[in-house]
């Protein structure tokens, strides 16, 4: 690595960069702002430094050597790169616009009931909440921050783990089961619709957890969105087995209640994920640090059964 303590002084590489472009000191005053006599005297002092002829002067015209051009050239490559670095810089402070990607029972059951909260402490941020069960490609969507649910095993981009998540079954208050009893215990689930969604969340584990020999249920609808089985649930259809940030607004309002104190820990997580520079942008630095925070004070606040 090079020694920056030897590298030639900023400004007078600066005009020397301007005055080989154009073989003109007066015309490279008018581009850095100086004088004639200052670029003249910078290119002289760096000719010195270096211990090299960088023009040949012919009278008031000057023209640049073959070094000299060579180092211009290199000099020109580094002035661009910088000026890049800084623009980058500068455009991350103007970026107020956060794009959000999250699937769609997350952001309806969990973080739009809170959302107003991050956009009332930064009113200058613009925030756009996507929500679809496609995995979302960060850089090609134009998305800034993506809130997933899987394993966190995500390719190109930085995945940090938001929270852990538990499944328990939930009902109407109102609910009975076949023979017209509420289920009060676990295998009092055999006389109980339960509600069913795809193989991915499956009741068979939490079953197994409760101590009950009980197979998949089969037949009857099957719904492939958490939130809308849980909206059938609230309207009395049966039972769903569902996770706890999933349930927790309808819990609350008390439109379902909770099951029995089993609870099982899923085997997939929250995810918080940006792309590798993604944090450069204050808006996600910013929304990083408000939603672990929440999800820390919904842990702590909302009878979490971890």
């Amino acid at each position: 690595m090079a020694d920056l303590r030897k590298l030639p002084n900023l400004a007078a590489l600066r005009a020397f960069d301007a005055a080989a472009r154009y073989e003109c000191f007066s015309r490279a005053a008018e581009e850095i702002h100086v004088t004639p006599g200052a670029v003249s005297h910078q290119v002289r002092a760096l000719e010195e430094e270096l211990g090299l002829q960088l023009f040949i002067r012919h009278g008031k015209r000057i023209s640049v050597t073959e070094t000299g051009q060579r180092f211009a050239a290199t000099i020109r490559k580094s002035l661009s790169e910088i000026a890049l670095a800084a623009e980058h810089l500068r455009s991350l402070n103007r970026q107020q616009r956060l794009v959000i990607s999250s699937t769609p029972s997350f952001a309806s059951r969990w973080l739009a009931p809170r959302l107003w909260k991050f956009i009332d402490s930064h009113p200058g941020i613009e925030v756009v909440l996507q929500s679809g069960s496609h995995l979302s490609d960060l850089r090609l969507d134009g998305v800034d921050v993506g809130l997933r649910y899987g394993r966190g095993n995500y390719s190109g981009v930085v995945s940090e783990k938001l929270s852990d998540d538990y499944y328990y079954p939930v009902a109407a208050p109102s609910y009975r089961g076949k023979r017209g009893k509420k289920p009060a215990k676990p295998a009092d689930l055999t006389q109980c619709t339960l509600l069913r969604m795809d193989q991915r969340e499956s009741w068979l584990p939490w079953l197994q957890a409760a101590g009950l020999d009980l197979p998949e249920p089969t037949g009857g609808l099957v719904i492939e969105d958490s939130s809308l089985t849980l909206r059938a649930a609230a309207d009395g259809g049966g039972v769903a087995l569902s996770r706890h940030l999933i349930a927790s607004q309808e819990i609350a309002a008390g439109e379902v209640v909770r099951l029995f104190d089993v609870a099982l820990k899923a085997d997939e997580a929250y995810y918080f994920v940006h792309l590798p520079e993604g944090l450069e942008k204050p808006a996600v630095a910013e929304f990083k640090k408000w939603i672990f925070k929440e999800m820390q004070l919904f842990r702590e606040n909302s009878g979490w059964p971890g």
